[in-house]
């Protein structure tokens, strides 16, 4: 029988090295994340600048921010390490069919049988170390016959990273205690007793460990040297939601490709309504006999299994469709599927529920024939800063956490980014007469302000805006601010930042 061959891989700085890789100005610079432990609030993980001035994880934010007023603080929020893991393991895969998320910092993977594939374990750990740093992460990476040993060498190894078949209990001999996952408890009793090394203390009688330190030390030390099974819980791919039609013959009409696609989506949507989900986005190929690939594609507001709706919309799109000579092969995937919300039978009928199955059919229509992102839905947040006061969603179905707020005037549209304009005003703190806004000029009618809203220190640094609602000669209304104070040394900058109804 194969000796089974296991690889542990350690991110050291996995959240800070993400984020970093997100927003690339933060890459130099010492970057903490934050996150509520009790009545506390702690840092949950450090990038290495930040460790180097003395920050480390489990630290009070507030001794953190002590230490280094400047630094870069970002929330956490739970399950994001996980989820950041998974999409790492999912990765390498490719490396090796059995992937399993090793909380809180790294991956392990059975790697039996698959290295010779890359010229041995050498090349092979070289492979995926170098990959995973190129990509921008520090990790390390150990490989050994147990779970344990790998996961203890890759993090405090410091001879070999890949310990040789039967070795791995020397390996562990010279490794400190807390190599073998041992609670804080434990670690603790054995620096009271003077046994820092696993080499200390790993021969000892059983009884004698148990009676001091519990099961808990018992079963770390029979699996790190492969006298208990240590299993790994793989990541599971789903299969995909792709369907495959060949033709006998190539098809080049309108109506043989849309008895196709008909055939397609039948398929696909019994199974998406067996497993309870819905489609989002789906692409439809056609391969041409004379080699191109033809490729349309659709998308939903709101999870969908409805195979006529879905083909209404592949009907908008057929005409894209050049058959030239033929097509003799359909392939249709569905990229982005979500699960359904059930329903019940008795409210299916009720306005709001059979009103935004509606509503959202109509807006996948209308996408379809005037493109994708072209309609978007808007939610209120909990800010008074005009940018954070609304999130875009992707879903007809979430409901907003607080009310829209009516008590002042907001524009129907609002540009993403102020836009700046000249004008000509009177007195300080007084609403434009006239303003030019991309050549043309406007002379002001009518106007309602200031109203002051100022920044959110917090968040970040700047002037606060003094807003005006402002009626042209037209009738039609923009949302115009003043930034910052008027001062005698410089011009006011003003800019437009929307337009009312």
């Amino acid at each position: 029988m194969m000796q089974k061959r296991y690889m542990s891989i350690w991110f050291s700085h996995l959240l800070t090295d993400w984020i970093c890789l997100k927003r690339p100005q933060l890459k130099d610079k010492p970057v903490i994340f934050s996150i509520k432990a009790g009545n506390r609030i702690i840092v949950s993980a450090a990038s290495r600048q930040a460790e180097e001035l003395g920050i480390n994880v489990g630290m009070p934010l507030a001794d953190a921010r002590a230490i280094l007023p400047e630094l870069e603080v970002l929330d956490d929020k739970p399950g994001r390490t996980a989820r950041l893991l998974k999409a790492l393991g999912t990765w390498c895969i490719r490396y090796s069919p059995i992937v399993g998320i090793d909380l809180p910092d790294g991956l392990m993977l059975e790697i039996t049988g698959c290295t010779h594939l890359w010229g041995g374990e050498k090349s092979y750990l070289k492979e995926v170390v170098n990959r995973l740093r190129g990509a921008g992460y520090q990790v390390r990476a150990a490989i050994s016959d147990t779970v344990a040993t790998s996961w203890a060498v890759a993090r405090f190894g410091k001879v070999s990273p890949i310990i040789a078949p039967g070795k791995h209990i020397d390996a562990l001999l010279p490794l400190p205690s807390p190599a073998l996952r041992l609670s804080e408890l434990n670690i603790q009793k054995l620096s009271k007793l003077g046994l820092y090394r696993i080499g200390s203390f790993i021969n000892m009688p059983a009884s004698v460990l148990r009676r001091r330190f519990g099961e808990e030390m018992i079963e770390r030390i029979r699996k790190a040297i492969g006298d208990m099974p240590d299993p790994i819980t793989p990541i599971i791919l789903p299969d995909p939601f792709s369907e495959r039609l060949p033709s006998m013959e190539p098809i080049n009409t309108r109506v043989g490709i849309e008895i196709a696609v008909e055939k397609l989506m039948n398929t696909l949507c019994k199974r998406l309504q067996s497993e309870g989900k819905g489609l989002r986005q789906a692409t439809l190929s056609c391969y041409r006999v004379d080699g191109k690939i033809i490729r349309v594609q659709i998308g939903t507001n709101q999870p969908s299994s409805n195979a006529v709706h879905l083909l209404k919309l592949f009907g908008l799109k057929i005409g894209d469709i050049a058959p030239k000579m033929g097509i003799e092969l359909f392939i249709l995937d569905a990229q982005k599927v979500e699960d359904t919300q059930a329903r019940q039978e008795a409210f299916w009928l009720q306005a709001d529920n059979g009103g935004n199955q509606e509503i959202a059919e109509l807006i996948d229509r209308i996408c379809g024939k005037v493109g994708e992102n072209t309609i978007h839905r808007y939610l209120p947040q909990q800010h008074y800063w005009p940018e954070r006061a609304i999130m875009a969603v992707t879903s007809l179905t979430l409901k907003p956490e607080i009310p829209w707020r009516s008590d002042k005037p907001r524009p129907v549209q609002l540009l993403g980014k102020p836009e700046e304009i000249e004008v000509t005003a009177p007195i300080p703190d007084y609403p434009p007469m006239v303003f030019r806004y991309r050549g043309k000029i406007h002379q002001v009618k009518k106007a309602d302000g200031p109203e002051r809203i100022e920044r959110e220190w917090w968040l970040d640094a700047g002037e606060h805006r003094d807003y005006y609602s402002v009626e042209d000669e037209l009738g039609k209304r923009y949302w115009l601010f003043r930034s910052g104070h008027y001062s005698g040394d410089k011009p006011s900058k003003w800019y437009l930042h929307g337009f009312f109804a």
